[in-house]
């Protein structure tokens, strides 16, 4: 999955973001995720051209992939004066990253199989 010259995401690209919107990732959080996947050391502005989305949905991306622990932020100073830019990279690579939502995903599917479990006792038991 190697970023294509024009910023456009590949077909396998597409695919992969698909795979993740089907398992529950929203759609921003994983065109974010694929787009940093494929780049040594992107800004906020390179995340929004190469992903296509818009600065508010960028920011609130990175911030939910930095909450899971999934992107880290570092700080790149400009020459001269002037803030540091914020860069970001992924915290593992993503293989690592789809075996940890995998868990998640187990997870949730365990606690939704012992609700309806509770849930059909519950119902089988006679009203007092």
């Amino acid at each position: 999955m190697k970023k294509k010259q024009g910023h456009a995401f590949s077909r396998e690209d597409e695919t992969v973001i698909h795979l993740f919107t089907d398992l529950g990732l929203p759609k921003n959080l994983a065109k974010t995720l694929i787009y940093i996947s494929q780049e040594e050391n992107c800004r906020s502005q390179d995340i929004e051209h190469g992903a296509n989305l818009l600065q508010p949905q960028v920011s609130l991306a990175i911030q939910e992939l930095r909450k899971k622990g999934w992107v880290k932020k570092y700080d790149k100073k400009k020459k001269g004066k002037g803030r540091p830019v914020h860069h970001y990279l992924l915290s593992k690579p993503l293989p690592d990253l789809v075996k940890t939502f995998e868990h998640e995903k187990n997870n949730e599917i365990e606690t939704i199989r012992k609700n309806f479990n509770d849930l059909e006792t519950l119902l089988r038991k006679e009203p007092v």
